[in-house]
């Protein structure tokens, strides 16, 4: 079970310190808590949610993001698909709110999608009006990471993660940069709106071997992190469970580990109930394709179940490949619930439930 967390807070003039040495620019807590939406507006299902919409972003607060740069590497993603054909920038419409509200296990607000930047508040309210009632803010480096706490400090809906993304890990480590930022998270780890470790992990798709050896040992330092501090461990894994299994085997996993979008099969399914390890469902989980994740699914544990977005990526049928955001968690969790037969109400209870046993108290 989860204690409450009783870290400390961090200054903005510190957060904005360790911002500068990583050559980013914070979000001034105003920024974060703006909005140019009416006080009392609504969600209609079936249209897209306001701060959704180019329009209301006419004003001074929000610009558009039509010539930024998109794609790996950058805070945008990628205008076109695997298909190299242009992707459908508009956000998806609203669904019905849920009967509950759960919990986006894993997000990325500080990335961008779309035809417009959206505020921190304004995307937590949007989800917050469709059933989306808190958020896990996670981090994939130092900038992302400090986005994350000054977000949670920010507004109560939002808990942070922190770390370095496994197909980040190798690039530090050429720069000799790897232990420094560890070292940072270490700092991080210790305030009270982070109650993550994560993500971290193992990622073979994108990295060769000649980075592994740097991944290996960053997902170690992590894990002792996520211990050293009684915080969860938020894991990335692809094309690596048996990896992953092992490390967490020979660290000693710790108490709360999350397998985010989670990506396995029906055998690792079996060694998650077996441990107790967590299975967070993204988008993928509505896939035709992944049958493989449907099954795991449909045998997890009910008290291991967590659902996510990890947006802006991965959004779920029928909108694959348009922008993502928290509210689409709803959609998420709606397959979930048809799929594992179970009444929607129950199953977004449960979530919440289990979220709360994993992070604490939002």
């Amino acid at each position: 079970m989860c204690q409450n967390h009783t870290g400390n807070t961090i200054t903005q003039e510190d957060l904005n310190a360790l911002a500068s040495l990583a050559g980013y620019t914070l979000p001034t807590p105003a920024q974060l808590e703006g909005t140019v939406l009416p006080q009392g507006w609504s969600v209609v299902p079936g249209e897209i949610p306001a701060p959704y919409e180019a329009d209301p972003y006419e004003a001074e607060l929000y610009v558009g993001i039509s010539d930024a740069e998109g794609g790996e590497g950058t805070r945008r993603r990628s205008t076109t698909g695997e298909n190299g054909r242009s992707r459908n920038l508009v956000f998806p419409p609203a669904p019905e709110p849920l009967p509950y509200p759960i919990v986006d296990n894993h997000t990325h607000m500080d990335l961008l999608d779309g035809e417009v930047e959206i505020s921190a508040r304004d995307a937590l309210d949007a989800g917050e009006k469709l059933g989306i009632g808190a958020i896990v803010q996670v981090g994939c480096d130092i900038p992302s990471s400090l986005y994350a706490v000054a977000a949670a400090q920010a507004d109560e809906r939002v808990l942070a993660a922190v770390a370095i993304h496994p197909n980040t890990a190798p690039e530090l480590a050429q720069a000799g940069t790897l232990d420094e930022a560890l070292a940072t998270l270490d700092r991080l780890a210790a305030t009270d709106r982070v109650r993550a470790i994560g993500e971290t992990g193992l990622d073979y798709f994108r990295t060769g071997e000649e980075g592994k050896e740097a991944q290996h040992y960053s997902f170690r330092e992590h894990i002792r992190l996520a211990k050293k501090h009684n915080l969860a461990l938020q894991i990335h894994d692809r094309d690596a469970h048996e990896d992953v299994v092992r490390i967490l085997d020979e660290e000693g996993a710790p108490e709360r580990t999350v397998f985010h979008c989670y990506s396995g099969g029906p055998e690792l399914a079996a060694i998650c109930n077996e441990r107790g390890w967590y299975m967070s469902f993204a988008g993928t989980v509505t896939f035709k394709n992944s049958k493989g994740i449907q099954e795991s699914l449909a045998m997890a544990r009910p008290e291991l179940i967590l659902a996510e977005t990890d947006a802006p990526f991965l959004t779920p049928h029928p909108f694959r490949g348009r922008p993502n955001a928290s509210y689409m968690t709803n959609y998420t969790v709606r397959f979930m619930a048809a799929h594992r037969g179970e009444e929607l109400e129950a199953l977004c209870r449960r979530i919440r439930e289990n979220s709360e046993r994993v992070y604490g108290q939002w």
